[in-house]
């Protein structure tokens, strides 16, 4: 089997280490020879340290980097069996991106979208067979954390949801959820509001963003607090997750508090930059 990723920022990286470490040939489509250079030196460490840690083989290692294939040419998904996308989240380029799969792929099994803001319906529509497209939402880190929702549209055939489970379950070994096609899905609906509330209450000066995060870890045996989770999936992530659900629900709790806004508009979007509500070593 082959699959198309497109996008291979952190995401997308998660994404196909995983696919190949599954067996599955993987092309990745980046925009740039350095952008894929950055991809694969990621998936590099990622396989680096599943070694030194003994869950993964040497074999298994070099196995899955050789089935790794760079591109920066969509074409060269050509005859793929599916594609995954995994781009910025942004509604007008993922449009144009699912048209352009749709006539490069007519016969892949699906086109699947990792967005946690767009609506999937908007994907299909773009395309000729909309009951090929459908929502694969992983979560970071892709290599450890085992969910994936699986987003149905109104158009969404049975045959492709079905094809799909097989595919996230039977050969990538994860654990699936269905969800229907709203904004935030399951999880984010219900995490989103939580982040935000956080980086409000550190906004008003309510308590320190220690304080915070310790309190959720120690009061609520979370393994992270919101803070610092916020951090990690990108805050970038999060106020395009926040504006969607505003969007869709026009529920206050929903709006993204000036504080994120400030520091998305400074490029302050959490680890994948090396400073958010915390600061990182790059």
């Amino acid at each position: 089997m082959r699959i198309g990723v497109i996008g291979g920022g952190l995401m997308g990286s998660g994404i196909a280490e995983v696919c190949a470490r599954s067996g599955v040939d993987v092309t990745v489509v980046e925009m740039d020879r350095a952008r894929a250079e950055k991809s694969r030196a990621a998936i590099e460490k990622s396989l680096d340290r599943g070694v030194r840690s003994g869950k993964v083989s040497d074999e298994d290692r070099d196995a899955a980097l050789d089935r790794l294939a760079y591109s920066s040419a969509l074409e060269d998904l050509a005859g793929a069996d599916a594609a995954i996308e995994a781009i910025v989240e942004d509604e007008r380029a993922k449009r144009e991106l699912f048209r352009r799969l749709d006539e490069l792929l007519p016969d892949a099994d699906f086109l699947a979208s990792n967005t946690s803001s767009v609506p999937i319906m908007k994907l299909g529509a773009e395309t000729s067979q909309p009951q090929r497209v459908i929502g694969m939402h992983f979560f970071n880190p892709v290599p450890v954390l085992p969910l994936v929702e699986i987003v149905h549209s109104i158009m969404t055939g049975e045959e492709t949801a079905t094809r799909v489970r097989e595919f996230a379950e039977g050969t990538l070994g994860k654990q699936c959820i269905d969800s229907q096609d709203r904004a935030g899905f399951v999880v984010n609906a219900l995490l989103v509001p939580y982040l935000l509330s956080a980086v409000r209450m550190y906004e008003s000066g309510f308590a320190s963003r220690e304080d915070i995060d310790r309190g959720m870890v120690l009061g609520c045996a979370h393994p992270m607090g919101p803070l610092k989770l916020a951090d990690l999936i990108g805050l970038d992530t999060l106020l395009a997750v926040s504006e969607s659900l505003y969007e869709e629900f026009r529920d206050p709790g929903s709006v993204a508090p000036p504080l994120l806004n400030r520091m998305v508009e400074a490029g302050l979007v959490g680890r994948k930059s090396g400073r958010g509500f915390y600061e990182y070593a790059k």
